[in-house]
């Protein structure tokens, strides 16, 4: 799913930015012929992610004679204790490879993670969980596919997916009849418009607007059960904004259709992922 090209320029931009022009540990202590085995363990219980994108590193550094077997594959569910895969290969690549390796598996498994929590919160309802654009700077791809591992859904992966007003396009356009109405005359037959609401009255208005989607922006509870009904089918309904695990359910159970999470990219738990050298 992600481009390797991709993979391999972000491994490349980390890899210089952590080695620099030497790695003044490992170059003077280590003889450069020197091999050794590693472990990839997991350190609690979780959902895998990163495994390939972790082994590229290695394979970066060392493109040829490098081996990797792995016991544990994306999506796949860890208990703490679990070997993920061994490696093999010169002891300088894994050395130099081990931070970088180490940082994508377990922010790509905690993301993963965090999804499928919430994913088993909602189980039963009509509504999905869904990412957004609150990821970090030149890894959204990777964090976008960790989500899809952990049984979540991606909106968009930027500006160009579709047409999403929000309170401030809307407030600058000139109101939403206004700037619906605008947009239409100008999108693509493929592209949807989605609208960010604040109120009821406001969701009167992207409804007979006819936009795609709606965001329930903030709303309670009680705003979202009744905005449900009103829309009855018309429009899909997402709910966001401060959503946790502690309203994950309460907020699914109102009926909407979609709800999508920043936390789940902006601000998740590495999960803890070690990477033992052995003889």
């Amino acid at each position: 799913m992600i481009n390797s090209i991709y993979v391999d320029e972000i491994i490349k931009t980390a890899l210089l930015e952590d080695i620099n022009y030497l790695d003044c540990a490992t170059d003077y202590l280590i003889d450069e012929e020197q091999e050794n085995t590693a472990r990839f363990l997991a350190k609690s219980d979780g959902v895998l992610c990163g495994i390939d994108i972790a082994l590229r590193v290695f394979q970066i550094l060392q493109p040829q004679g490098f081996e990797a077997t792995v016991y544990k594959h994306d999506g796949d569910l860890l208990e703490k204790g679990d070997i993920i895969a061994e490696i093999k290969g010169k002891t300088r690549a894994l050395l130099k490879g081990e931070r970088t390796a180490l940082n994508l598996i377990q922010h790509m498994s905690g993301v993963a993670t965090a999804t499928r929590k919430a994913v088993d919160i909602v189980e039963g309802t009509n509504a999905s969980i869904a990412d957004t654009r609150k990821t970090l700077p030149g890894l959204r791809p990777l964090q976008k596919y960790a989500v899809t591992v952990g049984g979540g859904r991606n909106h968009r992966f930027n500006l160009s997916d579709a047409a999403m007003l929000k309170d401030n396009h809307v407030d600058a356009g000139g109101g939403i009849a206004n700037a619906v109405a605008k947009l239409k005359q100008k999108l693509g037959h493929m592209t949807k418009i989605e609208l960010e609401v604040r109120n009821l009255d406001e969701l009167g208005q992207a409804l007979e607007a006819g936009v795609d989607v709606i965001m329930l922006d903030n709303m309670s509870c009680e705003q979202m059960r009744e905005a449900v009904e009103i829309t009855n089918g018309r429009a899909l309904l997402e709910a966001s904004g401060g959503i946790t695990d502690e309203t994950l359910r309460e907020i699914a159970e109102t009926g909407v259709d979609i709800i999508s999470m920043g936390a789940l990219t902006h601000s998740v738990k590495a999960f803890d992922i070690s990477l033992k050298i052995s003889g």
